[in-house]
């Protein structure tokens, strides 16, 4: 049961960046520049987003690994704008969860 929710969960992940970086990609622009961050940053983290996204995807347990905290390690980042930008939780809860779900990914990858 929890290697299906694992392997859900690792949907849910490349659908929601995929989602954010192609299809809403005029507001990621949007928010980069509210921020006062550059184009080069903005292009890093979304190419970064997307292939630590699909390394979930690997029969290799050490690419997951790699992937997982990847996209954590970016998550906490941007937690950690929204914190210095005194958005409300709202603007960040999206991040909040996809920590949560990379970790829970990486937990159960590392158990195994």
């Amino acid at each position: 049961m929890t290697l299906i929710l694992v392997e859900a969960l690792k949907i849910v992940v490349i659908a929601a960046v995929l989602f954010v970086w192609v299809v809403r990609y005029e507001n990621i622009k949007k928010e980069f520049k509210d921020y006062n961050l550059p184009n080069w940053f903005r292009d890093l983290v979304g190419i970064l987003k997307i292939s630590f996204s699909l390394m979930l995807h690997s029969n290799d347990s050490d690419v997951v690994i790699i992937g997982s905290l990847g996209i954590t390690i970016l998550m906490l980042g941007a937690v950690g704008v929204h914190i210095k930008m005194k958005n409300s939780f709202r603007n960040y809860i999206a991040s909040v969860s996809m920590i949560s779900i990379c970790l829970f990914i990486l937990y159960n990858i590392v158990k195994s």
